[in-house]
């Protein structure tokens, strides 16, 4: 559901045509809402009928015709009462987690290669978030700076979670594997 709101908001910021709104997405709105690029012109069409966007057509260049889309009064409206509205927080649902259930009941044999993997995954994005905080954000004095900056910080948080977190797993793995050695080298008795 929340898609069309992604795109409202994108289009509200800047009206694009479908392949700057697609490159925006891959730029910078994958990092909190992902969406492929038949999704956002599947989207881009269901919000055109619906009354939220308008296409106006653009002369016509060497690429073809382009349409730049824009937000009309119905799509700001029901973007503002999208923003108001309540929505219970989502669960967590990671895969690494699930893994690491299982290896309590199963053994932890392979799960130390991957959970390294996911720390330089988690680790790289973070460096990333750093990178674009310390590019972008250096001045906050707009509110829309501001706020589009909270979600930036959300996004290191939750990198900078998981870099603990899997660090935390990683080392205990470790410690299971160390004891499990020491007692398999422990003489019968």
């Amino acid at each position: 559901m929340s898609l069309p709101h992604a795109i409202l908001t994108a289009l509200l910021e800047k009206p694009s045509s479908g392949l700057e709104l697609a490159r925006r997405f891959d730029r910078s709105i994958r990092y909190f809402w992902s969406a492929t690029h038949q999704q956002i012109y599947r989207e881009l069409n269901k919000l055109e009928e619906t009354g939220y966007i308008t296409a106006r057509e653009e002369p016509e260049t060497l690429q073809g015709q382009k349409k730049t889309y824009e937000v009309l009064p119905a799509g700001r409206t029901a973007l503002a009462h999208w923003v108001g509205a309540g929505q219970n927080p989502r669960p967590i649902r990671d895969v690494m987690l699930l893994r690491m259930r299982a290896a309590a009941v199963v053994g932890i044999d392979g799960i130390e290669p991957e959970l390294r993997r996911h720390l330089e995954v988690h680790r790289r994005q973070l460096d990333e978030y750093l990178d674009i905080e310390a590019r972008d954000f250096a001045d906050h004095s707009t509110d829309e700076q501001r706020l589009r900056h909270l979600v930036l910080r959300a996004g290191i948080g939750l990198e900078e979670f998981w870099t603990e977190w899997l660090t935390e797993a990683i080392t205990a793995v470790r410690e299971i594997q160390e004891a499990d050695t020491a007692v398999r080298r422990q003489p019968a008795g």
